[in-house]
């Protein structure tokens, strides 16, 4: 463990040398800058460039405990500071005196094995000099540390300081990502001139089997027109003629002399293939080094990723007045960054359902017997060399099965007959379905029931799989599994009627041949057996609505199964071609959502081939041929006018949620308190109520349990908007029965309308 945090050090520090480096460049050279200004807005814009760079500098030295450079930067700090208020004014000599503060940060970020007492006196005098300046003194010139001098030569007045990050020794150089992503994108580039190169390779050894076969046919043919020329020089003979003997001599002789020129087309053919397998092996080799290396260029620990979570959990869990203890493994593995920043809000989501909806209050917890202080985990590890897989795991209430249950039939996701088809797997899978959620109330932590679905299909867009198991009482476990790269992969290349089509490899879990003996009609679904289970069986054709082709039969069907998750779907295509690295590019934004298809490829024959989005696939093939037909008018249905009660003693704040609404299309009516509020019910139709709680008279809770101890409103919905933020408060809202509690300070409008639209 000690080494494991020796090498982060480093690590950390490295990168600490990179910046500060910068930080100094950027504050040297605007500080000569600011020696030769004159104009007045240009001196303000420069002295608050260098009083940030300093600011930033201080707050990354404190963050690695650099104290020395902390200080001395909080003293250019206090000066940059008096400059920017015309407390002080420039002088030669405080310029000067700045320029051997940057010096001494210099070397204090390349310190030499000579330190002591000397080194920290000199520093300490800078520091007394930069303080006495800010304060409006006069300054003078102080000597740098030692250590300073010995590592910095001196630089004059017009000469900005090194990039240390590029000086000797240095191992690391910064690159924005931007450039890093631009040759990524370019290597990949690459992959299509190697498929080409492997198409011309294959091309040149057809071309030589067939010149090889036609010499083969050819070399029949010389003996029998010498068996002819024969037997014509005998009847000739006997005849005493040689009639036609001529033109079949030349005859021969031509194709003695075609036999020395297919021999030469045959041997440059056979040169050109083998120089044409060479150059493609060639290319092969150096382009997966090349983006093996760019790819190693793009990982990074997963524990970037997850530095910040401890901070969140606490605070998270502070605010439900929980204890909780955040548990991280694995933060060394290293992912592609570009994975790391798609999983982030995901992994967020995950995290805030375990502390919202898992852990229970430390009151719950011990009448359960357990400890007050629940443990949530974070583990990531290696599934193969080409997946990770991450656990999140807490030790909480687990996942109420009935609950599950009660809000996928309230919400219509599935009829009671067809929930109680489903086993506890099944059941558990409903909690990745927009919408679906077992929060009695829309807080700004939970509730919506979009955070699972965000999370898979997250984890779907990346080519992952997610799984969640749950006991209850004993804790709730969900388990991601991603590549560790992006960027090329594996995929089948399969024909649907006419065209071609890409299947990612990572979501197919076999092929195989199937009888017409063994597709069998389950529940009104074509099945084949897999493993001793029926499994959905879909033709591709018909779930891409193609037109069928003539002469189809089942006979020997040929079939990709698909999974996703516990999901599995058999798919019949016309043909299983070949299996292959594949390079998707988008389909731009005209094309930027289209259903099934998640990009394109093109093939070594230069074929742009579309390549199929499985979750998507799944979804469809899952969903009736009317609904798949009827899908884009169903999404143009007409929109119901909706009307709203708005509730707020402020006129501008009810000013204001008024305009929101009006303009997403709501018809608003305004009440200033809960009474006005309440006696406005009954004057008109509401689909939904906006309150806020402090009110004169009768506030927004009092008005929410009116509401609901009212049987003629007791299902109108109820959306609390507050400054209050406090857990009490919240608990509060549940206990009056309001759908959802929003607070004022993360207040934005989306989130408001977002919440209406799930609740109306």
């Amino acid at each position: 463990m000690a080494n494991n945090n020796d090498e982060f050090l480093k690590k950390l520090l490295a990168t600490f040398q990179v910046e500060a480096g910068e930080h100094l460049e950027t504050m040297s050279s605007e500080l000569v800058a600011l020696e030769r200004a004159a104009a007045d807005e240009e001196r303000k814009e420069i002295i608050e460039t260098i009083f940030r760079e300093a600011h930033s500098l201080k707050g990354a030295a404190r963050a690695v405990n650099l104290a020395e450079i902390e200080s001395v930067c909080h003293s250019l700090e206090s000066l940059f500071a008096g400059l920017k208020q015309r407390r002080i004014a420039t002088s030669p000599a405080l310029f000067d005196l700045v320029h051997q503060a940057l010096e001494a940060l210099a070397g204090l970020l390349t310190p030499d094995t000579r330190t002591g007492t000397t080194a920290s006196s000199a520093l300490g005098s800078l520091i007394r000099q930069l303080d006495d300046a800010s304060k409006g003194g006069s300054p003078a010139r102080v000597e740098p540390p030692d250590s300073a001098t010995a590592a910095i030569p001196a630089t004059g007045p017009d000469e900005p300081l090194p990039r240390l990050a590029r000086g000797p020794g240095s191992g690391t150089v910064r690159v924005r990502l931007e450039k890093l992503d631009a040759v990524m994108r370019q290597t990949e580039e690459l992959f299509a001139p190697r498929l080409a190169a492997g198409q011309r390779a294959v091309e040149l050894r057809e071309t030589g089997a067939t010149l090889a076969a036609w010499k083969k046919e050819r070399a029949r043919v010389g003996p029998v027109l010498r068996s002819i020329e024969r037997s014509m020089a005998r009847q000739n003979h006997s005849q005493g003629t040689a009639k036609g003997d001529a033109e079949l001599s030349k005859l021969l002789e031509y194709l003695e002399e075609e036999n020395g020129l297919i021999e030469t087309i045959e041997d440059r053919v056979s040169r050109l293939e083998k120089s044409a397998e060479d150059d493609h092996r060639v290319l092969a080799g150096m382009l997966n080094n090349l983006l093996h290396d760019v790819k190693q260029m793009q990982m990074l620990p997963v524990s970037s990723l997850l530095e910040s979570f401890p901070r969140v959990t606490r605070e998270l869990a502070r605010d439900q007045g929980k204890h909780v203890e955040l548990v991280t493994r694995g933060g060394e593995i290293e992912i592609d960054r570009r994975i790391l920043e798609e999983m982030k809000d995901p992994l967020m989501h995950l995290l805030r359902n375990s502390i919202d909806h898992g852990i229970e209050t430390p009151a719950a917890r011990e009448q359960k017997g357990k400890s007050p202080h629940g443990t949530l985990t974070i583990a990531v590890s290696h599934r193969d060399s080409r997946n990770v897989e991450i656990l999140l795991a807490d030790d909480g209430a687990g996942i109420d099965i009935e609950t599950i249950r009660t809000a996928a039939v309230r919400l219509g996701i599935a009829s009671t007959e067809q929930i109680d088809k489903l086993d506890q797997r099944e059941m558990l899978a409903l909690i990745f379905r927009s919408g679906l959620s077992t929060s009695p109330i829309i807080t700004d932590l939970s509730g919506r029931g979009l955070g699972l679905a965000i999370v898979r299909e997250k984890v779907d867009r990346l080519g992952g799989r997610i799984a969640v198991e749950a006991q209850p009482d004993s804790g709730t476990t969900v388990r991601i599994v991603l590549p560790l790269t992006l960027a090329t992969f594996r995929g089948i290349l399969v024909r649907a009627g006419d065209q071609l089509f890409i299947i990612p490899a990572s979501g197919v879990e076999r092929v195989t041949r199937v009888g017409a003996d063994d597709i069998r009609t389950v529940e009104n679904r074509e099945t084949i057996p897999l493993d001793g289970q029926p499994v959905s069986f879909v033709r591709l054709s018909d779930v891409l609505e193609l037109p069928q082709t003539k002469g189809e039969t089942v006979d020997r069907a040929q079939v990709v199964v698909l999974r996703l998750g516990a999901d599995r779907i058999a798919f019949r295509v016309d043909a299983i071609l070949y299996e292959q690295e594949v390079m998707v590019k988008d389909l731009g934004n005209q094309l930027a959502r289209v259903r099934n298809v998640a990009g394109a490829s093109v093939l070594g024959t230069g074929q742009v081939v579309p390549v199929l989005d499985v979750p998507d696939l799944m979804r469809s093939a899952t969903m009736p041929a009317a609904t798949r037909a009827s899908l884009p008018a169903e999404m143009a249905d007409e929109v119901v006018t909706r009307s709203i009660l708005v509730v707020e003693d402020s006129i501008t704040a009810r000013t204001l949620l008024k305009n929101i609404l009006e303009a997403a299309g709501y018809d608003v009516t305004t009440a200033f308190d809960g009474i006005d509020a309440y006696t406005t019910l009954r004057t008109a139709a509401f689909d939904l109520i906006v309150s806020d709680v402090e009110m004169p008279r009768m506030d927004g809770f009092d008005l929410t349990a009116r509401v609901r101890a009212d049987k003629q409103f007791s299902g109108l919905p109820v959306v609390l908007v507050t400054a209050l933020e406090s857990r009490e408060h919240r608990e509060r809202g549940i206990d009056v029965g309001a759908n959802a509690y929003i607070v004022k300070s993360s207040f934005d409008q989306s989130n408001l309308l977002d919440v209406i639209r799930r609740l109306i």
